[in-house]
């Protein structure tokens, strides 16, 4: 281990560069976190966690340790060469204490630090810094323990030697600052989804997280990485063949891993990471292999008559179908783009992307012609029935302007053509949809009513999906088309308000529901326009019925309002169709009073597990996902 150590590359003070200082942080926090809610939180955790990470390339790290501490702060560990703590030749103070407290100070600015390194580039470890109440350094190198103390940005303590050890590495201790977040506490779900993540893109490296809140802990460490990484996302699926396709490769300083396994479902996973950052909006390193992929398996087809001279191509979409893949690279300098900085923008990288795979794609089907004729099948399957969906599809398009009507299962439109200003709520049942229409503001609401629970599509294609009625009549009210044709532009309603039944029943239209949304119409929730309804679960009356004293939302709203009326009765709300047209409007419907959930996502590889598990084929992993979160339910009607 020590000659490992001796052929690391050095890490020293005057690798750290100073750009600019820490005053606009705490003014503005959202441009450096996002946002000062939940995410911008967690963000934190992220940014010290990367640095953590990026020791993994190049200063031998092999074990994080993250610790959520009884009041919410955060300790995060590593065994790398330990921050530099020499005085700084410009600024005459430790080299640590440079990169706590001044923005733009780190060795990634200069290339001799890191070669590779995910995170805010340098920003991190002091926008974390400024945004704490507290934050304390301990570093071990050189034999010395070294430590400070910070306080919202500024150095406490000067850094001290406060022991001795032959060990090295960083630990980051901090709490959150109450002046700047709106939430303090951390979720350990979330935490635990990043950093599983994490190890499964850094084979190897272990990493345990530890909860004092709740005595739990988890260790995460992945020997076969993407490839671990792939099975973990397909476990609840049916893999057509046993083993993923791997492709591991370093061309100039780019280096490149793929794992490709197909699975028997319908849904398309392709999972991209640089410098361990998820793009989620793709990129370049995605566009090289999905292009890769569909000109492989046609030559492929061609060459073994699977296609006749006369068949046309295989589509993208067709040679996707059931595939989970994982796409990593590490990358010197990324160049990230599109709305939320997420897609990969590196021009090279596409063409680099397509040759590796063209190369190691066409010798796995020459050299395992069983699962290639598995995968070929099934991609000529699904181009029949991407032909049948065409054909279906034209029958949902919108034609000109959608005729109004009351009729049950149709839409009630609004008047109002301005989409930014207008929503529709999908609603539960004929009855709630009468209350809805009678009780909405018809200049910018519009009702669609659903008859019955909708298809589930997590177990059909899309053209089976299209001869749903419920979901036909979406579709066509919603006028932005669906799956590869989807075009958010042409979106009728910003708003989809989803109001369903406070019991089991409309628990699983929302959960239907959201499937759809998340399978076949994904820009609407990254765009943020699904919503969920929150109907309240009591009405409190007097003992007569005919005075309302208020509404409650759960049972601890119901034991505020027993306080201040006595003799009063209590209705309890099975469903939206007991409430009149004015107590729908009252509770639910009016912006200026109810409360609406806005579906977001975080987390795309969470989402797509819950999904599977959920509206799957597999009965085992559904009733262990409802026995291990039975506890956070609330107001459940069994």
């Amino acid at each position: 281990m020590e000659e490992n150590k001796n052929s690391l590359q050095q890490y020293e003070a005057e690798q750290i560069q100073v750009l600019e200082g820490l005053e606009a942080v705490r003014k503005r926090p959202g441009m450096y976190i996002g946002s000062t809610g939940v995410k911008g939180l967690h963000h934190l955790v992220w940014e010290i966690v990367d640095n953590a990470v990026d020791e993994v390339y190049e200063g031998g790290c092999r074990n994080i340790n993250v610790t959520v501490h009884q009041d919410n702060s955060i300790s995060v560990e590593d065994d790398g060469r330990g921050f530099p703590v020499g005085i700084h030749p410009k600024m005459g103070i430790p080299a640590v204490e440079v990169a706590l407290t001044v923005l733009h100070a780190g060795s990634k600015f200069g290339g001799g630090g890191y070669k590779v390194s995910g995170g805010l580039h340098g920003v991190g470890v002091s926008v974390v810094n400024a945004l704490s109440e507290w934050l304390i350094v301990k570093v071990k190198r050189d034999g010395k323990i070294h430590h400070q103390k910070y306080s919202r940005g500024n150095s406490v303590t000067k850094l001290t030697v406060i022991g001795e050890t032959e060990a090295t590495g960083t630990t980051v201790s901090f709490k959150p600052d109450h002046e700047i977040f709106e939430e303090l506490e951390y979720n350990y779900d979330t935490l635990e989804h990043r950093l599983r993540e994490l190890a499964f893109l850094n084979k190897g490296v272990k990493i345990n997280l530890k909860d004092e809140r709740y005595e739990a802990e988890k260790t995460f460490m992945y020997e076969g990485g993407i490839i671990s990484f792939v099975k973990y996302l397909n476990k609840n699926k049916d893999p057509l063949h046993d083993e993923p396709i791997y492709i591991h490769t370093k061309k100039d300083e780019l280096e490149v891993e793929v794992a490709v396994q197909y699975n028997s479902s319908y849904a398309e996973n392709i999972f991209s990471f640089a410098n361990n950052i998820n793009t989620l909006e793709g990129g370049t390193h995605a566009t090289g292999f999905k292009n890769s992929l569909t000109k492989v398996i046609n030559d492929y087809a061609r060459k073994y008559k699977f296609l006749k001279e006369n068949d046309a191509n295989l589509l993208g979409e067709d040679v996707r179908e059931g595939i989970t893949t994982v796409i990593s690279i590490k990358i010197p300098d990324p160049q990230f783009e599109g709305q939320t900085k997420t897609k990969l923008g590196n021009p090279e990288v596409r063409g680099i992307m397509d040759a590796v795979v063209s190369e190691h794609f066409e010798s796995y089907l020459e050299e395992n012609p069983a699962s290639a004729k598995i995968i070929i099948e099934k991609a000529l399957t699904a181009a029949r029935a991407r032909e049948a969906a065409k054909k279906a599809r034209e029958l949902t398009r919108r034609k000109n302007v959608l005729e109004s009507t009351s009729l049950p299962g149709k839409l009630a439109d609004c008047s109002e053509k301005d989409p930014s200003l207008s929503e529709i709520y999908i609603v539960e049942g004929d009855s709630a949809g009468g209350s809805a229409k009678q009780g909405r503001d018809r200049k910018n609401q519009a009702i669609l009513p659903l008859r019955g629970k909708i298809l589930n599509v997590e177990k059909a294609r899309l053209d089976k999906i299209l001869s749903s009625e419920q979901i036909k009549n979406m579709i066509t009210a919603f006028g932005a088309g669906i799956s590869d044709d989807f075009n958010i532009e042409k979106m009728r309603y910003h708003k989809i308000i989803l109001m369903t039944d406070a019991d089991v029943d409309g628990s699983h239209i929302r959960v239907l529901l959201l499937t759809f949304f998340y399978r076949y119409m994904r820009p609407l929730v990254d765009a943020g326009y699904v919503y969920i309804a929150q109907p309240p679960l009591y009405a409190l009356k007097n003992k007569a019925g005919t005075k309302v004293f208020g509404y409650a939302f759960n049972d601890k709203e119901l034991n505020e309002l027993l306080k201040k009326h006595k003799d009063t009765s209590i209705q309890r709300y099975k469903g939206l169709g007991e409430m009149n047209a004015t107590q729908l409007w009252d509770t639910t419907m009016n912006p200026e009073q109810r409360t609406i959930l806005q579906v977001t996502l975080e987390d795309a590889v969470a989402a797509d597990e819950i999904f599977t598990i959920l509206m799957g084929d597999k009965v085992e992993p559904r009733r262990e996902f409802i026995e291990n979160n039975a506890k956070y339910v609330r107001n459940l009607d069994v």
